[in-house]
């Protein structure tokens, strides 16, 4: 399907072009039609399918079709995103589609001065994108008038939940009470999350949009098994030296990790810039900038950089500590093989890490690659995983009885010969 069978306005179509955009993603095709005759929508896609332009397309055309009425004060569109750096990557990806048609984007984010943001209640402003912390700090001092919005969307729900935002997301949801839509869009949404967000909205059409497991393939997932810290710090040096490792990001579990694992880098010649959850703000937006540039190939982060930030070109991921959600790791792992592209994720693997490991490929339906790397081999024995006996009451976790247990170190001599 091309965007032009689409109930869009010529000014709206070419900005699309010449963004590059050539056909329209499975959840824009799905979400396109209905937003734009006002449903509401829940809509589940996965990392690199194209929601963000899913939402912004039918806003944009929203407010060409229903120009400010007279009385009407200030933004109309209201659009939500868990973190600083996706808030501003919204609009970056919104302001070239708006580009020619009068509508007017500003920000409402954490980190920048409130005089700086004083261009958002402007009455000429037509969408806000904010992140709910800051945002609520404007409505409890009534500097926000959420009555005036007519169109909701809350990016990254999931993710929103993970950051314990529903308090905040809930008042925002209060102070909008006039609007008469809201869309909801995640990476991932199940359980109490689509409970909760289901009272947000009105009878909504649901689309939830797996990725082709020929896009899943496009990742290749490999791991090498470290007995040490040492021993992990060189794999990721001699891995980050490698010829067909080009732009690599590196993900890390804690904040503090993050420095020190780059003045590790440092050390060794590879230079790397990083990303944490308190940078400031200044510091967030130039480290981005510089790895986007090409500047710098390699970015260390911890998760604040695994969900929704466009970071084109990424050849290789790598988990230097591996999370301890397969949700996670599948967010993590699908910032490469974007856009057609191959990729590669390398997980760098401890003892304690194994049941992890299991996990993920369980949960991926995907085998992890077991390698050595010549001059690093391990020293240590690998460790012994139990399959656990499932039983018809079961939550029992005792071992099954009178059966092989098997070991990581019996497959991975499998899959040496193959």
């Amino acid at each position: 399907m091309k965007f032009d069978e689409l109930d869009l306005s010529e000014q709206l179509l070419a900005n699309i072009e010449q963004v590059g955009f050539k056909k329209v993603t499975t959840i824009q095709q799905s979400v396109i039609p209905a937003a734009l005759i006002g449903h509401d929508i829940m809509a589940c896609a996965a990392t690199g399918t194209g929601k963000t332009a899913a939402f912004i397309i039918p806003i944009i055309q929203y407010l060409m079709d229903c120009p400010h009425r007279k009385g009407v004060r200030g933004a109309r569109v209201l659009i939500l995103a868990p973190t600083r750096e996706l808030a501003v990557q919204i609009g970056e990806h919104a302001k070239p589609l708006a580009q020619n048609t009068g509508v007017k984007i500003a920000y409402i984010i954490g980190g920048v001065g409130y005089d700086e943001q004083e261009q958002a209640f402007a009455d000429s402003t037509d969408i806000i994108v904010a992140t709910p912390g800051r945002l609520n700090e404007y409505i409890r001092n009534k500097s926000f008038i959420g009555r005036n919005i007519s169109i909701l969307v809350i990016d990254e729900a999931d993710r929103m939940l993970d950051l314990g935002f529903i308090d905040e997301v809930e008042a925002i949801a209060d102070a909008t009470y006039k609007r008469t839509q809201t869309m909801l869009f995640s990476a991932t949404l199940e359980g109490k999350g689509v409970s909760y967000f289901e009272k947000v909205l009105n009878h909504p059409d649901k689309f939830f949009v797996e990725s082709p497991r020929s896009e899943k393939k496009k990742i290749h997932q490999y791991m090498y098994y470290a007995d040490s810290c040492e021993h992990k710090n060189s794999l990721l040096t001699a891995l980050l030296r490698q010829d067909n490792v080009a732009r690599t990001i590196v993900f890390v579990k804690k904040k503090e990790k993050v420095v020190e694992l780059w003045h590790y880098l440092e050390k060794e010649n590879v230079k790397a810039v990083y990303l944490q959850g308190n940078l400031e703000q200044e510091k967030r937006i130039s480290a981005i900038q510089k790895f986007q540039s090409g500047e710098f190939n390699v970015l260390i982060a911890t998760d604040v950089a695994s969900r929704g930030l466009d970071l084109p070109d990424i050849s290789h991921v790598v988990n230097y500590d591996l999370p301890f959600s397969a949700d996670v790791y599948v967010h993590r792992i699908g910032r490469t093989a974007r856009a057609g592209k191959k990729g590669t994720a390398i997980n760098l693997v401890e003892a304690h890490d194994y049941p992890l490991l299991a996990k993920f490929e369980r949960y991926t339906g995907e085998k992890i690659s077991r390698r050595v790397m010549d001059g690093l081999e391990p020293k240590t024995r690998i460790p012994v995983i139990t399959r656990k006996k499932k039983t018809k009451d079961s939550k029992s976790t005792k071992p099954a009885k009178h059966k092989k247990v098997r070991t990581y170190r019996n497959t991975y001599k499998r899959s040496k010969k193959e």
